[in-house]
């Protein structure tokens, strides 16, 4: 499965492959990430970021490999690293004619005279251990390959500057173990064929130029810890094994087979649910490779209730598993690709950390104690479970869950954290000063970017959806249905958000400063949620206004341009990015609700579908096979933030499913 292909026209720029990355993961939170080029660019890029306290804990061990390969009397570098002053040096990008995808797993291949030598990269499920196979395909005679290995042990958001530090360096059977420091994690550097000569030598001031534009501490030195070298007959393999295993598997060609076989079943899970529809086309090539993107995404959590606890890692490469992005995540990286019983291990995950009505909005990296400053993660809860059930139809489990359902509801009409409360009009008020309780979450210091404090419109919408789910629950299960009057209580309170003079919904009500006229696609939730609280004429409405002012090529934007405070580039240091965050910056996850919502309005699935076109190109674009988190508001819309995000490959995922058949709803 090649599912994106480029020459030399790509890989010989390094200004073009230097901003393609790649990105290969573990299913522990664990992952290895880089550039075509093979230049760092973030402090997130290494061979083997290992989660050493599964799904986090996420450490950067093993950050590169400088290979160089001889030849015919002449020395070929295969690799390219940025130094301080933006010098490149070497340039091993030029001997690189072509990058593709074979599933997930990036293949580079170098043309060196009449050579041509393969690198692949991967990782074993399961296990903080990363592959490089190099495979000599072409040559006129034999090839030695001689690859530095350089180092680091480090949090994987942190910078390091070498200074002296020793770290001790040990020989092993096949190769290396480094011991960072007394009471770090050893790791292992292996090989199935090559010899070793270790070193000890600091590499500093390698040039991170995404972290730069970021405002962060662009520079890093690496420890360079040993050279591998081992002579290849054309069809021969030689690999280098990263991991904190010390025996892992040297067999890369049964590694390699076994990730093969892994990801064939993936997509053929992911072709189910299309069979099964009769009339549904079969996957594109570009689904196909969502279903692999997806997979990236749902990572182990294991409780003492289940060892095999599922969770969802919210983007790579800095997120950590958040109960918003999960749920809203869950029914594209899991029920559209065929893994309904990943969605019930969720889902039955997040239960045991229900406190006082509310899901946890992210598990910190450091402790075991959730955070639980978020409105809206435990209303996409019910949206996860409605969807999963109409799935499956699992009574069982919806019995299971019905009395944690029937808790948070009443938790949340008695009160809980943060002033979140049923008001006298039945609608949910949240918020209180210095905390940031929805999506639009930005926060630097004391300054919360957008407060939304009050009724904010999805917020209710969610609430509305969720009272009518309860209600369907209880008829289900022959409990008594308490829900449908709440629910027609708020259904009758939502012309509170009609703004007449816009055309569209107030983006909060009932404010500290009344209601926020601000034109967002929050509102769109309201239309494209299973139940919607809007009258037909009102959903139009509210779909054009957004499709005239927010709709970009890559998701809607978080605000209109015309309105103050409206933010086009997203840049420079935290204060700023945070600033622009939920400002203007476009949200590629945002193009799901807005596709349900324009194909319940008018019914038009193929003029649905086009409005997902250009994400789809965005697979060759940024991080590779997958949808990055964010882009500018202005064009050209340039891609920022995460290279792979949860919700905005799940959103796509879903709504590619959704237009592949006449909607179901009126």
């Amino acid at each position: 499965m090649t599912f994106l292909d480029f020459g030399r026209g790509i890989c010989g720029d390094l200004a073009i492959s230097s901003t393609k990355e790649w990105l290969v993961t573990n299913g522990i939170g664990g992952f290895a990430s880089g550039t075509v080029g093979g230049v760092l660019t973030r402090r997130y890029h290494g061979l083997l970021i290992a989660a050493l306290n599964p799904p986090l804990g996420r450490t950067l061990l093993v950050t590169k490999l400088d290979e160089t390969a001889s030849y015919g009397g002449n020395d070929y570098p295969l690799f390219a690293n940025r130094w301080a002053g933006d010098v490149v040096n070497p340039e091993g990008h030029r001997n690189l004619e072509r990058f593709r995808l074979e599933g997930r797993i990036p293949v580079w291949t170098f043309a060196l005279a009449d050579v041509l030598l393969e690198k692949r990269v991967w990782m074993e499920q399961g296990a903080n251990t990363t592959y490089v196979q190099y495979r000599l395909r072409r040559a006129g005679g034999p090839l030695t390959l001689a690859a530095k290995a350089l180092v680091n042990y480090r949090e994987y958001h942190g910078a390091t500057h070498g200074g002296d530090w020793q770290m001790l360096i040990t020989p092993v059977p096949h190769g290396l173990r480094v011991i960072a420091y007394d009471g770090a994690t050893p790791f292992y550097l292996l090989s199935d064929r090559a010899g070793v000569a270790q070193s000890h030598d600091w590499y500093k001031n390698f040039s991170l130029s995404v972290e730069q534009y970021r405002g962060f501490d662009g520079l890093e030195d690496h420890l360079y810890v040993g050279e591998f070298r081992a002579a290849l007959q054309p069809g021969e393999t030689l690999t280098i094994i990263a991991s904190t295993e010390a025996r892992p598997g040297l067999d890369s060609n049964a590694a390699y087979a076994k990730r093969q076989k892994y990801e064939q079943q993936l997509v053929g899970a992911g072709l189910v649910p299309a069979q099964e529809a009769g009339t549904r086309p079969a996957p594109t090539e570009a689904a196909q490779c969502l279903f692999l993107a997806a997979d990236q995404f749902i990572v182990s959590r294991p409780t003492p209730e289940d060892a095999g606890g599922k969770t969802v890692i919210a983007g790579y490469p800095w997120f950590g598993d958040w109960g918003r992005d999960t749920m809203i995540s869950l029914p594209g990286l899991t029920l559209t690709t065929g893994r309904p019983e990943v969605a019930r291990s969720i889902l039955r995950t997040f239960a045991r950390f229900v406190s006082q009505g509310m899901l946890p909005n992210r598990f910190p990296d450091a402790g075991e104690t959730p955070e639980y400053n978020t409105v809206d993660a435990t209303l996409w809860y019910f949206e996860a479970i409605r969807a999963y059930y109409e799935a499956t139809n699992d009574n069982e489990f919806l019995r299971e869950l019905f009395p944690v359902l029937k808790e948070i509801v009443d938790w949340h009409v008695r009160g809980t954290r943060y002033q979140i409360h049923v008001d006298a009009d039945g609608l949910l008020y949240a918020g209180e000063a210095g905390a940031q309780l929805t999506w639009m979450d930005a926060k630097v210091g004391g300054w919360v970017v957008t407060p939304r404090i009050g009724k904010p419109v999805e917020i209710n919408a969610l609430w509305h959806n969720t009272l009518r789910a309860m209600a369907g629950f209880a008829r289900r299960l022959n409990e008594p249905d308490t829900y449908t009057a709440m629910a027609d209580r708020v259904q009758a309170s939502f012309g509170k958000f009609w703004y007449e003079a816009g055309g569209y919904c107030c983006d909060v009500i009932d404010g500290p400063e009344g209601n926020d006229t601000s034109l967002r696609p929050n509102q769109l939730f309201a239309v494209s949620l299973p139940h919607s609280p809007l009258s037909a004429k009102e959903q139009k409405a509210v779909v054009d206004a957004c499709a005239r002012t927010l709709l970009t090529s890559h998701g809607l934007r978080s605000l209109a341009p015309d309105r103050p405070g409206y933010i086009g580039r997203y840049g420079g240091d935290q204060r700023q990015r945070d600033g622009a965050y939920h400002q203007g910056t476009v949200w590629s996850w945002l193009i799901g609700p807005f596709v349900s919502a324009h194909l319940r309005v008018y019914n038009d699935p193929a003029t649905a579908r086009s409005f997902l076109e250009p994400l789809l190109h965005h697979l060759n674009d940024h991080g590779l096979g997958s949808i990055g988190e964010i882009f500018d508001g202005d064009p050209p819309f340039a891609p920022r933030g995460c290279i792979a995000q949860a919700w905005g490959v799940a959103e796509l995922l879903r709504a590619w499913a959704a237009v592949q058949l006449p909607p179901t709803r009126p």
